[in-house]
């Protein structure tokens, strides 16, 4: 079982700033089993995934009428590596997202954005050889669709240091002036249970009043208002959109890592 959170105000000037990459692809036979397959949509009643969601039943691409793609290729993270299309695709039921060692990874926008919404994602994450010490981030978040940053905030409902790490960790970045040290709220999981190389459910809820994190069906952080004299309230974002992303903030001569998502089902409030 996983158990919630510690939460602090952390006004850091590094980790959960935007975009990002993965690396070599890992087996997909063993999706059905979880630590815990418990959703917080099945536990919270949010109804019917609208159609932008995906399944991920095919083989391929990503499907283009829901999914825009890095170029082959664009920079990466703050010009570290490379976002290519190649490196995100479909096969036995799971989007995998690959970081080799040059630099190269995956990026992926979901093209449905909105004011507002619940966006759920199976995912694992798996380090490949030896560690390096120059290690991919996988990250699931919510990108303003102004892609103003970071005057219209960003969500990064899971953002680790390094692909399986044992706890789940978040960047909530307030929507704050351009001028300001970075304003964000950092969460990390306690009694963390299974480690992020298993799959798990993460999932985010953002309204009118909050912006509130899930894993496995269990509430791990939620925040809410501190708006300030540089800064907007912490949901005041305008309106977003899904991005999953492997970054690279080291550039080359990274350690290659994986990135599975089994599914993404989206949710109107």
């Amino acid at each position: 079982m996983r158990k919630v959170l510690l939460a602090g105000p952390l006004l850091a000037l590094t980790l959960g700033a935007g975009l990002l990459s993965p690396a070599t692809a890992s087996t997909s036979a063993d999706v059905s089993t979880s630590a815990d397959s418990t959703t917080a949509a099945e536990t919270f009643n949010w109804g019917t995934p609208l159609p932008q969601s995906d399944e991920f039943d095919y083989t391929g691409a990503p499907d283009g009428a829901k999914w825009s793609q890095a170029g082959e290729c664009w920079p990466g993270h703050a010009g570290n590596g490379r976002r290519c299309a190649s490196r995100s695709t479909v096969a036995n039921g799971v989007l995998t997202q690959t970081g080799l060692a040059n630099g190269d990874s995956g990026w992926l926008a979901s093209k449905l954005g909105q004011q507002y919404g619940r966006w759920e994602a199976r995912i694992r994450s798996n380090p490949q050889g030896a560690d390096n010490g120059r290690q991919y981030h996988p990250l699931l978040i919510v990108w303003p669709d102004s892609d103003r940053w970071p005057e219209d905030g960003e969500y990064d409902f899971l953002e680790n240091g390094a692909p399986g790490e044992a706890c789940a960790e978040s960047f909530i970045h307030y929507p704050h002036n351009a001028d300001a040290a970075v304003q964000q709220i950092f969460t990390r999981e306690s009694d963390c249970g299974a480690p992020l190389t298993e799959w798990h459910n993460v999932a985010v809820e953002w309204t009118p009043d909050h912006v509130r994190g899930f894993i496995d069906g269990k509430q791990w952080f939620s925040h809410s208002g501190g708006a300030n004299n540089v800064r907007k309230c912490i949901q005041c974002m305008p309106s977003g959109h899904l991005t999953i992303q492997l970054d690279n903030f080291y550039g080359n001569s990274m350690q290659p890592a994986s990135y599975d998502i089994d599914w993404v089902r989206i949710y109107t409030l």
